[in-house]
């Protein structure tokens, strides 16, 4: 038996492929048949979703409603997983996007293998290593994370239409379709969306793109129930439906974003767009009990910290302990702060860091974690090497899921690094742009040569 799992970026999130969609946390939608009353426990809060054609778990449900078409006109699952991406790019503007990158993982089931695409945003050339330092070799944060300084080169486009032409079998154009005609004719603003740009006026607001683009001519939040449409944004997909990759990386969206970046202090060129490469890695693997766990290798430091916390878990009987119980809560914590604290020294991007991620999965090192921890009393932070303390994390990079009647499947994991990323909108195209050169390590010199340049 086999589970494939994702975990990337800031997430570490378990998939049960065949069965389990978690409707209480992702908004999902399926075309189901009747459940087996084997699986369901109707005492519990949560039940699962079941069906024998496909799946898609995601956290809108208009981007679900997008995927599930394209499995039911007979698409397959690369096809709706690349559809869903391209529809939360107008659906769930603070993390869905163009302007991203991210880490998916596809398992082709007539080749029996799992393949691992990494298609994160790149440092442009003129990127430095101390250029979020201010004169006195402390980070300035505000510059390293809303200003054009903290873009990446965007890896999104790239990184769907490579999972597009190896595993689906429709056309780009026709998984680019659905949403071109969000962005054109509009969503109905849920309760989260407006909210969360009612959240976000002040920060948003500030960049007066993002402002004409995400609010009213009055400068309000749109409210619940209404429409908003995105014509530049439509204007960008339908470029890339007529043109494919290259309107982004050798065309007029890219130019559009270049001069921006001219005119504001940024440092990406057309060049960084022209040499910007997705990436295939080899996934990282492990076992918990009898389970095998297939997961994303780094720059994802997801998968590693994933198969280093169950090897920790397995050295007790959980199951005995009980879900949520006192006990289970407190080995969990343990497990999961030491493997953040060696995240924090450890890993990094591969091109430039080579980790030791077998010794870190290493059921060897699993034990000494295990022997480490006191059932009865709670380690301080600071007693945990590398004694990190783990900051707030943004909540909103998105996951989901499709799986499809063959047995195809995907996870996506794809980000623009905070909510909203940098907050900055280039004009002409209604792309929200990312701050994930903020992801690279900002120390002051003296102290930079001992660590990763970059973490995950």
């Amino acid at each position: 038996m086999t589970w494939l799992i994702h975990a990337a970026a800031n997430l570490v999130q378990l998939r049960l492929w065949w069965l389990v969609a978690c409707s209480a946390l992702l908004p999902l939608t399926v075309w189901a048949q009747a459940a087996p009353p084997s699986i369901i426990d109707y005492s519990a809060r949560q039940h699962p979703a079941v069906d024998t054609r496909g799946m898609v778990a995601v956290q809108n449900a208009i981007a679900a409603e997008v995927g599930a078409a394209v499995l039911a006109e007979g698409g397959n699952a690369g096809d709706a997983a690349v559809a869903v991406g391209l529809a939360l790019a107008v659906t769930l503007p603070r993390a869905g996007n163009i302007g991203g990158g991210g880490f998916m993982m596809v398992y082709d089931a007539e080749a029996g293998e799992t393949i691992a695409i990494d298609y994160r945003e790149r440092a442009p050339a003129a990127a430095s290593r101390d250029m979020f330092l201010d004169d006195e070799g402390d980070a300035d944060d505000k510059e390293a994370r809303y200003s054009y300084r903290s873009v990446g080169v965007p890896g999104t486009v790239a990184g769907m239409h490579h999972a597009l032409t190896e595993y689906g079998t429709l056309s780009w154009e026709e998984v680019l379709a659905p949403a071109i005609e969000l962005a054109r004719d509009g969503i109905r603003v849920s309760n989260d969306l407006s909210a969360a740009l009612t959240r976000r006026r002040e920060s948003l607001g500030a960049h007066p793109e993002t402002r004409r683009v995400f609010y009213k001519a009055d400068g309000l939040p749109y409210q619940p129930g209404e429409i908003l449409r995105q014509p530049d944004l439509a204007w960008s997909l339908q470029q890339l439906s007529d043109l494919g990759p290259d309107a982004m990386y050798r065309g007029e969206i890219g130019q559009r974003i270049v001069d921006d970046m001219q005119e504001n202090g940024g440092l990406i060129t057309m060049q960084d767009f022209a040499d910007y490469e997705i990436a295939i890695r080899e996934p990282v693997r492990g076992n918990y009990r009898d389970f095998e766990i297939v997961s994303m290798p780094p720059p994802s430091s997801g998968g590693v910290l994933l198969v280093q916390m169950l090897n920790v878990l397995e050295q007790h009987e959980i199951g005995e302990l009980g879900f949520g119980s006192a006990k289970t809560i407190h080995l969990m914590t343990e497990a999961m702060r030491t493997a953040y604290a060696d995240r924090s020294l450890h890993l990094g991007d591969p091109d430039f860091h080579t980790a030791d991620i077998d010794w870190l999965m290493s059921k060897a090192y699993a034990r000494k974690i295990a022997d480490d921890i006191d059932i009865r009393e709670a380690r301080r932070s600071s007693d945990v090497a590398p004694g990190v303390n783990q900051g707030y994390e943004s909540p909103d990079t998105t996951h989901y899921s499709v799986i499809d009647g063959q047995g195809n499947a995907v996870v996506n994991t794809y980000t623009l690094n905070f909510s909203y990323g940098s907050g900055i909108t280039a004009p002409g195209t209604g792309i929200l742009l990312n701050n994930e050169m903020d992801d690279f390590s900002a120390v002051r010199p003296a102290a930079a040569e001992s660590l990763p340049r970059c973490c995950s």
